[in-house]
């Protein structure tokens, strides 16, 4: 006697069956979901990428910067686009171009600074971008999946209702949905905290070597002295002091 070939069981209650049988708003919450998690994962990977090109620029500008003959020389050594060039071409534009009724009234020390910090916060700004997504997705994202499954466990309970009799069939699928919903939320924020947690903590210490940058910068526009003094070179002794001086004379 042959015996019956054994035939695959699918289960009735995973994700493919939520997918299929679900109702809109269940789809609606599996979809908001997916977006949430997308928009992470873009966030995470851009910032990274970001962050990345910053810390490339900071070995640059110690190699290139800080070895030319004049901070003007050290600017046209960094790429065009770059953050830390952006920074010190708008320095030194400040420090040659203090002048006018405006700047009459404004030392040159303050001028300096506040063009640098102007310059340093839009980066520092850039880097903070998506940030606030992450936090969000991080703290809603369970509470989403939790709608799911409180959804979910309404729908069962109406279900043993409607049927007068608490069979195990009426009450696994929309058990079992719910579950799956706060699976997913759960799914879509840890990697979401974890990286913001993440992006958070590399971006101080870039922050801080912003902050040392414009420092430095601001030192050798006004003193003509880079206050790293290990690293001096002919550059933050020759180039921009003139400049600084001029500007003052003028006044």
């Amino acid at each position: 006697m042959d015996n019956p070939t054994a035939q695959p069981t699918t289960n009735p209650y995973g994700v493919s069956a939520l997918v299929e049988n679900g109702d809109p708003l269940s789809h609606g919450v599996l979809v908001i979901l997916l977006l949430m998690s997308l928009g992470s994962w873009f966030i995470i990977l851009t910032k990274l990428w970001d962050q990345r090109r910053l810390r490339k620029s900071a070995k640059v500008v110690e190699k290139q910067f800080w070895t030319a003959s004049s901070v003007k020389e050290g600017v046209e050594r960094l790429p065009k686009g770059d953050d830390y060039r952006n920074i010190a071409d708008d320095g030194l534009r400040a420090a040659s171009h203090h002048e006018g009724r405006l700047t009459d009234r404004i030392d040159l020390h303050e001028w300096i600074t506040m063009s640098l910090q102007r310059a340093t916060q839009n980066v520092s700004g850039k880097l903070q971008t998506g940030l606030g997504f992450l936090a969000s997705v991080g703290s809603t994202a369970p509470f989403v999946g939790l709608f799911g499954t409180v959804v979910g466990i309404i729908k069962a309970l109406i279900s043993i209702g409607l049927s007068g009799q608490p069979s195990i069939d009426r009450v696994a699928g929309p058990v079992g949905e719910a579950l799956i919903m706060t699976a997913f939320g759960l799914l879509v924020a840890v990697p979401a905290v974890l990286g913001y947690n993440w992006l958070v903590s590399r971006n101080k210490g870039i922050q801080e070597h912003l902050r040392n940058f414009q420092s430095d910068l601001h030192a050798y526009l006004v003193g003509g002295a880079r206050m790293g003094g290990g690293n001096d070179t002919a550059a933050t002794r020759t180039a921009t002091a003139p400049a600084g001086a001029a500007a003052v004379a003028r006044k």
